[in-house]
């Protein structure tokens, strides 16, 4: 059964289980974060998001083509400014798939559905590949660009599966292929196959990561 849910389209792919930072300042976000900061309980601050496919995310006819899978996003921290926009962080909690977007309000609602994921073991040959791939990759970077991540790599397979999603600098339909894999051991053998092209790219185009050669920049709204 369907439910309703506030939607801040994004132009990036996001993960559940890893935080991210966004900058709110169009009208009709800084609507939906009043709204959300008038929830008394802050664990019932919740919004949906989903990757726009093409178009922009900024003006009235905003968000054109939107990707179906995206994830349910809790607010953890809300900076407010003066000049009436808002800093704040939001962490991913599980997938959702949009099945409509009412874009005639204050802002954004979907009509959404659970996408959950499917549960399968994943073999230690995976988890093992994934790792050692992700360890090349970071190697491969040093000196070119800051760490993409910080610390030891999560040993839950699923929790595994979407820090190197997430921190794979890939391009966004490969993002959103990462996001809507079947379960955490397809989306582990997926970006191992990616970051083992990035590694093969650049060894052609040492200086920096191939997908940094078409990667545009981005607003969150």
């Amino acid at each position: 059964m369907s439910r309703t849910l506030p939607m801040f389209p994004l132009n990036a792919v996001l993960f559940p289980g890893v935080s991210v930072p966004l900058r709110v300042f169009e009208d009709r976000y800084r609507a939906l974060i009043h709204h959300l900061m008038r929830i008394e309980d802050p664990t019932d601050r919740i919004f949906g998001t989903v990757g726009i496919r093409e178009g922009y995310e900024v003006g009235d006819h905003g968000a054109q083509s939107l990707f179906r899978v995206g994830v349910r996003v809790r607010v953890t921290e809300v900076e407010a400014h003066e000049d009436g926009t808002f800093d704040l962080v939001g962490v991913g909690l599980d997938r959702i798939e949009l099945q409509r977007l009412e874009a005639g309000g204050p802002f954004p609602v979907g009509h959404v559905v659970e996408r959950p994921e499917a549960t399968a073991g994943v073999s230690e040959e995976v988890l093992e590949q994934a790792r050692a791939t992700f360890t090349a990759y970071r190697a491969a970077l040093a000196g070119i660009r800051s760490d993409p991540y910080d610390g030891p790599l999560p040993t839950d397979p699923t929790y595994l599966s979407w820090t190197l999603a997430a921190c794979a600098p890939l391009p966004m339909a490969e993002r959103q292929a990462l996001l809507e894999a079947e379960d955490a051991g397809d989306r582990l053998v997926l970006v191992t196959d990616l970051l083992r092209a990035e590694l093969r790219a650049m060894n052609v185009i040492p200086s920096l990561p191939a997908t940094e050669v078409a990667r545009t920049r981005w607003s969150p709204n």
